[in-house]
Parts: C-alpha cells; structure tokens; sequence
C-alpha cells in the first residue's frame, strides 16, 4: 500500500458515561461513574478505534489539538505520528489528560494499523507468550463484607489465581476485611491489596507484616507513588514475598526511571491510557527490561492482552470491574479471562473490537 493508500482521512471522538452499579470507593477516592473517551479513525475504509478512561474535557483537547495533526498522516507511521502529538503539546504539560488524549488516538492507530495489515495486534507487536495472567480487581472499599465475599468468591469460581481489594479508608477495618476476603478464598488464591496511597510509611509497613499472616502477596501504593523514598522504605521492610508495586500513575518515561532508579517497587506497573498508548506502554516495556523489573498492566485488560503478550517482563494483567463491565457493554470482542489468563484472540484484526454504537447511544455525552 502506498502512502496515498493509507493516508488517515477519518477521525471521530467521543464520550460515554457509564454509572455504576453502586458505590464505589478506595483508599483515596469515591466515584459513581466512570468516563470513556474513545477515538476511531479511518484509512483505506478500515476504522480503528481506540480509548482511554478519562474525564469528557479529554475530548476538547483531542478534537482541536490532535484531530487536525492526525489528518493526513500515513496510517502506517504510527511512530511518527506519537512523536508528533507529544511535541504538539508541549506547552499544556505532559502529565494528564494530554498523555491520556495521545493515549487514545495512539491506540486506535495501532489497531487501525493493525488492521490494515491484516493482522491481530499482538503479532504486529512481535508476540512473546500466547498469554498473559489475568488478576480480578475490585473489593471495593464501599462493600459490605458480604459483598467484597461474594465478589472474591465468584472470581475464584471463574477461574482466577489472583484477586485485589481495596484498603486504605478505614485502615482500623482494613485486616478484618483481608481476613474476610482470605477465609472466602481459602489458602491457594493468591490475595493482592491495594492501598491507592491512603497510608502512611510506618502505617503500610505494620499493617504489611499482620497481611502476611493471611498470604496477601501484593501490596500496591501503599503510600502515594510521589514518595519514592517511602516506597522504597516499605519495599525493603515488608516480607517476603511480598511485592510492592506502583507506577499507574505515570504518564511518561521519565516517571518510570525515577521509579526504577529509586528501587522504589518490586513491579512497576503502566497503563496505556495514561501513558500515551500502546508506544508509551512498550516503552516502559522496554525500560523494564533494563531495569530487570517485571511489568503489569493497570486495567483497561481489553487494551492490555495485545501488548502484555508482547512484552517479556509483563507478568499481569489488571482484569478491572468497572473496566471489564464497561468493555463488554461497549465492545464485541473484549478479552475475558479463561481459567485466570487472557488470550489474544488471533482470528482477529487489530485488537480485535468492533463498537456496539447502538448500545453506548444512551451512556453518550
């Protein structure tokens, strides 16, 4: 195909606000909905779509700043493209909504680029495994214990090997809840918490030592991911194996080496619709490999799958409630975990999604 072939001459934004189906709350924050920006764009009669979990403004900045750059550019020079839209905003600040527009569009280039080429994303990006481990991720803090049981229960009965609650907003309730959530499980489900930085050093580092005592193996943000040298403190400081794990914050490279160089976690974590799409994501890729530091994808698991099989430290893949329920509301084709692990399906093109327009009408802003 030649340039003129695959020139973009399509581009829409839009976004959809989903409610929950109730409360939700963590260590840090409450919601009652949750906000998608998705972006499809059109070469050679093939649409690809991408999209990020960010707030409507994300829309603005999308149509007047990348919209008109996009326009134009070869399909096929998705490299190009990126570098072009993180100049483009260089005097509206890299963290935020400005990484998580580029993230949006970079995604649906990739698809997009994909599918022209006739080929599932993962094989574009040069696939390592067939696929990835999925870990169940919700235990709201906003739940009853009969609720965060159930939800756990229901997830080891689907096939998980891991889940994730959340802690951190009544930390005086947090080890009756862990407790709670490890006699539903039993001894073999491995228990992951996450604090989202509601505690302090000395706070994560004893509560870290009582978790241990119900198997918890993952303690994520236990304090906000800007004190790296408190990270690293609780790092070196909780038992073994214990891991600690935080970077769903970072929205470019520089993030992640500080992380990295400060030893501040064990796994760093990344997620595309934050950190400028699937090319900010194999870049973490790649500085993971540097570092020798395994990767784990931050939600979003109908993104994640593709490059999460394409990368060789990725160990996980967030498989997120308010996520994977909005994916399958919007998405024929979003990944569902078999047996705890999500599978590319390589019978489709791209990432393999098609938008259910119809379905999300109703959820439009």
């Amino acid at each position: 195909m030649s340039h003129s072939e695959t020139a973009i001459e399509g581009f829409e934004a839009s976004a959809y606000r989903i409610p929950t189906d109730g409360p939700e709350s963590d260590g840090t924050l409450e919601w009652d909905s949750t906000t998608v920006v998705l972006v499809q764009v059109r070469a050679a009669n093939v649409t690809g779509l991408g999209f990020s979990y960010a707030s409507e403004s994300t829309t603005v900045l999308i149509r007047e700043k990348l919209r008109p750059l996009v326009l134009g550019f070869d399909a096929l020079d998705t490299h190009k493209v990126w570098h072009q839209m993180v100049r483009s905003i260089r005097n509206l600040g890299r963290p935020g909504i400005s990484s998580m527009a580029i993230a949006a569009v970079d995604i649906a280039l990739w698809d997009l680029k994909a599918r022209l080429l006739r080929l599932p994303l993962v094989k574009l990006l040069g696939q390592v495994r067939p696929e990835i481990s999925a870990y169940a991720s919700g235990g709201f803090t906003s739940y009853t214990i009969e609720r965060l049981q159930q939800q756990v229960a229901d997830w080891a009965k689907s096939g998980f090997r891991s889940v994730k609650m959340k802690i951190g907003r009544q930390p005086e309730q947090d080890l009756s809840r862990v407790k709670a959530a490890r006699d539903q499980l039993g001894p073999d489900i491995q228990l992951f918490v996450d604090a989202n930085g509601a505690y302090s050093c000395k706070q994560a580092i004893a509560q870290a030592k009582v978790f241990a005592e119900y198997g918890v193996t993952w303690f994520e943000e236990p304090v906000t991911s800007d004190d790296l040298a408190g990270l690293r403190q609780i790092r070196e400081q909780v038992p073994a194996p214990m891991k600690v794990a935080a970077g769903e914050y970072g929205y470019d490279l520089a993030y992640f080496r500080r992380m990295l160089e400060a030893t501040a976690v064990d796994v760093l974590q990344a997620d595309a619709t934050r950190c400028a799409g699937i090319t900010g994501f194999m870049q973490a890729a790649v500085l993971c490999d540097a570092f020798q530091i395994p990767l784990s994808a931050h939600t979003a698991p109908s993104v994640h799958q593709h490059p999460c099989c394409a990368a060789e430290r990725a160990c996980n893949v967030e498989y997120f409630y308010d996520h994977y329920r909005i994916e399958h509301m919007l998405f024929d084709g979003a990944a569902k975990p078999l047996d705890g692990l999500l599978r590319p399906d390589l019978s489709r093109f791209g990432l393999g999604l098609d938008f259910k327009r119809e379905d999300a009408a109703k959820y439009a802003l």
